[in-house]
C-alpha cells in the first residue's frame, strides 16, 4: 500500500472519530428526538394545538362540559384516581402541559408512534389510545375538568 492511500485512510478515520464525538448533544437528547421533533413538539406534543395553552382562572362551566365529554369518551380506559387501561387523570397537569394533553387526546396515534413520552406510555400500558374524534374545544374542556381533579386533591391535603 502506498503512502498516499494510508494518508487518505487516516484522514477518513480522523473525520469519522471527530464527527462521532462532536456535536455537544447528549445521547438521551438524540434518542428523545430521533423522530426530528421541534422543541415545541417535544414539550407540548404533536397535533393540531400548535400554540401554548394558557390556563386562567378555573371555568366551572367549561369543566362541567369537559367532565361530560370525559365520561362519554374516556372512562372506558381512564379513571380519575387510579391506573386502569390508561393512566389516572388526577394530577396529569403536574406531569404534562395542557397543550400536550390536548394533542394526546386529539392525535393519539401519532403521539404514541413518534413522541418519546407517547412511546414510553405505549410501552408501559400496552394499549393504544383510540382516536375519539374530540374537537379542540372538547379537549380544552377536558383539560379544565382535569383541573377540578387537581383542586379536589388539594382539598384532600388540607386539614
Amino acid at each position: 500500500m502506498n503512502y498516499r492511500k494510508i494518508q487518505i485512510i487516516l484522514l477518513a478515520l480522523a473525520v469519522s472519530v471527530f464527527t462521532a464525538c462532536g456535536g455537544g448533544s447528549s445521547e438521551q437528547e438524540s434518542a428523545d428526538n430521533e423522530q426530528g421533533l421541534t422543541e415545541f413538539e417535544l414539550e407540548h406534543g404533536i397535533g393540531p394545538v400548535n400554540e401554548v395553552v394558557e390556563l386562567g382562572e378555573l371555568d366551572p362551566d367549561l369543566a362541567a362540559q369537559g367532565k361530560e365529554v370525559f365520561e362519554a369518551k374516556c372512562t372506558a380506559c381512564h379513571k380519575p384516581n387510579e391506573r386502569y387501561i390508561g393512566p389516572a387523570s388526577k394530577n396529569i397537569l403536574d406531569r404534562r402541559s395542557p397543550t400536550y394533553i390536548m394533542n394526546m387526546i386529539m392525535n393519539p396515534d401519532e403521539m404514541t408512534k413518534k413522541h418519546p413520552e407517547g412511546i414510553k406510555m405505549m410501552q408501559e400500558y400496552m394499549a393504544p389510545m383510540p382516536y375519539q374524534n374530540v374537537t379542540v374545544e372538547q379537549a380544552r374542556a377536558i383539560v379544565e375538568y382535569f383541573r377540578t381533579l387537581e383542586d379536589e386533591n388539594e382539598q384532600e391535603k388540607q386539614p
